[in-house]
């Protein structure tokens, strides 16, 4: 147990303010990666009020560190999975970059049919691969991923194992093909019992379901649907002054085009 002093007039440091400085330590040493104590935990570990310890873990969710649910206690804020829009992008890349180790459960991964999926890569009547991952960030569902892949040059990727494996790499790597452009559509939406139940979260927790159509050359090479947890993603955007609408900037409202 660790206590802490009692501050006189002119201290530098009060009582709250030394249990925060210690929880910070505690964090940065990821000594809470199980849960974060409940408020009678810190108080006798602390020897201090209730309302010491409040303050002191209010100020670190000000600062991001922790959330707080009603009736379920506070939990320590993971590093969101960041995601340029208006670029192409790996999610494999993107969860690595936060440190986390990316993994997979694969699902699906065959050649079958889907009138949608056809449509919108221009192959109806054709064979297309399907790709069906769970994809884990530190063991942790955060994503599914349902990609379609036209069989004519993606039938390599069959023998893929995607456990560890990126897919616009390995289509380059297999396959030869690489993707130059394309768009994305990014809606919320509440996932269904089987999404929520594959992601692991409940009823009432967000997600962001997102489209994607990529293009090789201005051939149509992949469509994809995910679903992505909105508790772990955050999308941004990035400009440069020579991209703004000026219109905008000089009258405060959007020339309609």
């Amino acid at each position: 147990m660790t206590a802490v002093s009692a501050t006189r007039p002119g201290q530098a440091a009060t009582l709250w303010a030394q249990v925060l400085t210690d929880l910070r330590r505690r964090l940065e040493a990821d000594e809470f990666t199980e849960r974060f104590p409940g408020d009678a935990e810190l108080v006798a570990h602390y020897h201090v009020s209730r309302h010491t310890v409040r303050e002191a873990v209010r100020r670190l969710q000000a600062e991001g560190l922790l959330e707080r649910h009603r009736g379920q206690g506070s939990f320590v804020t993971r590093a969101p999975i960041e995601q340029p829009v208006g670029t192409l992008y790996s999610l494999y890349r993107s969860i690595e970059s936060t440190g986390a180790v990316q993994r997979s459960i694969v699902r699906y991964l065959e050649e079958r049919r889907d009138d949608k999926a056809e449509a919108m890569l221009g192959c109806a009547g054709r064979p297309l691969v399907y790709l069906e991952r769970v994809r884990l960030a530190d063991g942790e569902p955060i994503a599914l991923d349902c990609s379609w892949l036209p069989a004519a040059f993606a039938r390599p990727l069959v023998e893929v194992d995607f456990g560890h494996a990126a897919l616009y790499e390995q289509l380059a790597e297999r396959c030869d093909i690489r993707l130059t452009s394309g768009w994305e559509r990014i809606r919320p939406v509440l996932p269904d019992r089987a999404q929520r139940s594959l992601l692991d979260i409940d009823a009432r927790q967000p997600a962001f379901a997102i489209e994607r159509l990529a293009f090789a050359g201005g051939v149509p090479a992949e469509w994809r649907h995910s679903v992505v947890r909105g508790d772990r993603f955050t999308f941004v955007a990035r400009w440069a002054s020579s991209r703004l609408d000026t219109s905008f900037e000089q009258s405060g409202t959007p020339t309609p085009s």
